[in-house]
């Protein structure tokens, strides 16, 4: 590189660090030179600079992070009543039924099984897989069985299935067992009013 181009490059380096410090002033030396300061002496001449170009720093803004969702609360594959049968017939002279339910995954923590009777809440809710229910009347009643949380929200059902409860008259449970006298008044089917009167001893009365 030439000695005059090495001198060009300092002078522009200098005339742009003399703009961005301020003024820029030119003139002609003594012995012809023309000379750039920024401290002119009485000839020089301000030169009118551009301005520089700059431009503006933005500050980078961290993403906002994505919200996190909660979690879906785990679904149920199966839930049925294994015992009894849909439509299946149950006799039972004093009208009890053992309900056996079945989930799949097995019930998880904080849930329980609830039983509905005709649409209504049966016994207790709990974690245990089996309901005893005890005189039933007669007739065609409705099971359904729910999962639900420790709220008590519903997270899943089955639907109604009916069962038919046939219970022994008390007509026919003293045919199959006639009452004694012991047993009026301790079991339904031989109330006190039925209960027969004693025999009274007649005397004898001797003949005359």
């Amino acid at each position: 590189m030439s000695r005059r181009l090495q001198l060009a490059g300092l002078l522009l380096a200098s005339l742009f660090c003399a703009a961005a410090a301020g003024e820029v002033y030119t003139y002609v030396d003594a012995d012809g030179n023309r000379v750039f300061t920024d401290q002119p002496p009485g000839n020089a001449r301000r030169i009118e600079m551009a301005p520089p170009n700059e431009m503006p720093v933005y500050q980078q803004r961290a993403a906002p992070r994505p919200t996190e969702s909660p979690a879906p609360a785990p679904a149920y594959q199966l839930l049925r009543i294994l015992f009894p049968a849909p439509d299946s017939v149950v006799e039972d002279p004093a009208g009890n039924l053992m309900v056996t339910v079945n989930s799949d995954p097995a019930l998880l923590p904080g849930h329980n099984y609830r039983l509905l009777l005709d649409g209504q809440p049966a016994g207790s809710s709990g974690r245990s897989a089996v309901f005893a229910l005890e005189n039933l009347d007669r007739g065609t009643h409705q099971l359904a069985v729910e999962i639900i949380d420790s709220q008590g929200d519903t997270l899943e059902r089955t639907p109604s299935q009916p069962v038919h409860v046939r219970r022994m008259s008390l007509s026919a449970k003293r045919k199959v067992k006639p009452c004694q006298l012991a047993d009026y008044g301790v079991r339904p089917e031989c109330p006190l009013k039925d209960k027969p009167a004693p025999e009274r001893d007649i005397p004898l009365i001797p003949f005359i």
